[in-house]
């Protein structure tokens, strides 16, 4: 008899019901071919006393196995293992082999996407983000208000899951008023596609745009997960310089003459992560090129409503061009970083192409939520609230200012942004960016080793909090 106290191991803390824990183990048993079709398991009184359980609860996990067609019961007869399972060879049974299967590497092969190893830190004292906004400002509670509200319709529930892979009509249809309000943008409903955020707008591009034929030009430093996105396609990526007034678009020219460019990528609002804002003549220039070139300006805007020196700069999407400008925008930098709702903004023939695109890897979004988020932009809950948030971190953004001044000029150097929710800090030579993420104490999510610089999101931190965290910053630089 196979020493089944052993082979059905029992964790009375597990939140698995036990009756289930004995069929788990029963199954695995036999699928390793250790317990053989038509052999006989012992009766539920015998399996109680091997494994030191009620005899009901064996019951019930014959029950369970009897119901999948593992074994037969023959009652007041026997128990047996199923006569027509197919027969398996043994493996050797060994106690500290009875893992679970997915303890196991795949070790047929697959493409992999990301080759790093590196391991999060476990616990952080302080994490400084890149740039979000601040959840307590949002509107949350009034978004999830209208959201509980939409599931209590019986036509909301009906139509909850229709119309989605492109983004409901109703978000589609106020996102189009909204963009005209805020950007100049002359778009219908059909120019748009609702996606799970910025991220995912760039992806649908990438895959539509780019091959290993293509070539795609991106500012450098950039926005690093962008880069992936364009290189996992096999297109060659081209890094050119950006500086005080933006990406170089003398150098994109010269790019031009020598070669067939597909797309640029740009964030002519607030680059990321350097946060300077492409100047007018710059933004002409690109524009020209694109249209005597024919290459596809890929303009990611992810937070156009945040501008502080003056009224922001209208997107390059709200100028004339040939239908080459695909706009990216979202409102995970405009309420919360978890509200997974960015949208796309190009011709209908290629919405229509990124959405059957999109319809591959999902089908839809949460139409309850858009449809709410419509609401908030309608009853002009959104303008409200972008006001006083950008008040506020204006306001921020000079607090934070004056203590970047006051405590580690001797450390770094900046430029103050025209807008945006974060700082590049660059620190002096003698300092060094990796030194000091090398402890438990800090965080920090975007920083670059090349540059020797890091961003400080400002926004999502009121006065004490930015206090407390230029406070560790200088200690810790002190200390190099």
């Amino acid at each position: 008899m196979l020493p089944l106290e052993h082979i059905i191991l029992i964790d009375k803390k597990s939140s698995i019901a036990v009756y289930k824990q004995i069929a788990f183990a029963i199954i695995n048993t036999i699928q390793n071919g250790i317990l053989k079709p038509g052999i006989h398991l012992p009766g539920s009184r015998e399996m109680a006393a091997i494994l030191n359980v009620h005899r009901k609860t064996v019951i019930a996990s014959y029950d369970e196995l009897e119901a999948q067609g593992w074994i037969t019961v023959y009652p007041r007869k026997f128990v047996m293992v199923a006569e027509k399972l197919p027969l398996l060879q043994p493996k050797k049974w060994n106690e500290n082999e009875l893992g679970h299967s997915y303890d196991n590497d795949l070790k047929i092969n697959f493409r992999v996407i990301d080759k790093s190893s590196s391991v999060e830190k476990e616990t952080v004292e302080m994490i400084i983000d890149d740039g979000h906004p601040d959840i307590r400002l949002s509107p949350i509670d009034e978004l999830l208000k209208t959201y509980r509200s939409l599931t209590s319709r019986k036509l909301s529930i009906k139509n909850s899951n229709t119309g989605t892979t492109q983004g409901t009509v109703r978000l589609r249809e106020e996102l189009v008023k909204f963009l005209s309000d805020t950007r100049g943008l002359n778009i219908s409903a059909e120019n748009i596609l609702i996606t799970h955020g910025a991220q995912m707008s760039i992806y649908l591009a990438a895959q539509l745009l780019l091959n290993k034929q293509s070539t795609i030009i991106v500012g450098k430093p950039n926005y690093p997960v962008a880069n992936e996105t364009f290189t996992e396609t096999g297109a060659q990526l081209i890094e050119v310089a950006v500086d005080e007034e933006g990406i170089d678009t003398d150098q994109i020219e010269q790019l031009c003459k020598k070669k067939k460019i597909n797309a640029v990528y740009v964030i002519p609002h607030h680059h990321y992560p350097t946060t300077v804002t492409l100047s007018v003549e710059r933004r002409m220039k690109l524009l020209e090129l694109s249209n005597i070139h024919s290459f596809v300006i890929i303009e990611d805007d992810y937070d156009y409503d945040y501008h502080y020196a003056s009224s922001p700069y209208l997107p390059l999407a709200s100028a004339h061009h040939q239908g080459n400008v695909i706009y990216i925008g979202s409102f995970s930098k405009l309420l919360d970083p978890s509200l997974r709702i960015g949208f796309m903004v190009a011709p209908q023939n290629f919405i229509a192409q990124c959405t059957a695109l999109r319809k591959m890897i999902d089908v839809g979004g949460d139409g309850y939520m858009q449809n709410a988020l419509a609401e908030l932009i309608k009853t002009g809950e959104l303008k409200r609230h972008l006001k006083k948030a950008k008040k506020i971190y204006h306001h921020r953004r000079d607090f934070l200012n004056d203590l970047l001044q006051s405590q580690l000029s001797e450390y770094s150097l900046f430029t103050l942004p025209n807008g945006g929710m974060a700082v590049w800090l660059t620190l002096k030579k003698e300092f060094s960016v990796k030194q000091l993420q090398n402890t438990h104490l800090l965080k920090i999510i975007r920083t670059d080793e090349e540059s020797n610089a890091f961003r400080l999101g400002f926004a999502s931190m009121n006065e004490q909090e930015m206090e407390v965290t230029i406070d560790l910053l200088h200690h810790l630089l002190k200390k190099q």
